[in-house]
């Protein structure tokens, strides 16, 4: 669906407004380390987090599309960020759930979960 390559787009600018037009006004993410209700919680750890990693570019891979209605979809992926810390070259991924409903015309991101690979079992 466009929506997730509009909300990865949007992540890209480092610019907080541009993520704020694709959020439902009820968005509520789950980061590994921190859940975020509110929109001003949410540009808080957004911001913080490109202040650590700099010129950071977000991608989405592996994307299975769980479900797609008429006015909601849940997608899953594997988030993959690269991107500078202390001038130092960096690359990362985990996964990620979306959920995105559909609020008169316009789909909006109303629930994000991150968290780390899962431990590969020797």
């Amino acid at each position: 669906m466009e929506i997730l390559d509009k909300y990865i787009g949007a992540t890209n600018t480092h610019n907080f407004s541009e993520v704020k037009k694709l959020l439902h006004p009820n968005a509520i993410y789950y980061f590994s380390n921190h859940t975020c209700t509110t929109h001003q919680e949410i540009q808080a750890y957004f911001e913080n987090a490109w202040s650590i990693i700099q010129n950071e570019i977000y991608k989405a891979q592996d994307i299975q599309w769980l479900h797609v209605g008429n006015d909601s979809a849940t997608c899953t992926y594997t988030y993959c960020y690269e991107g500078y810390m202390n001038g130092e070259y960096t690359s990362g991924q985990g996964r990620a759930t979306n959920v995105f409903v559909k609020e008169s015309t316009e789909w909006l991101l109303i629930h994000e979960h991150l968290s780390p690979l899962p431990a590969k079992k020797i």
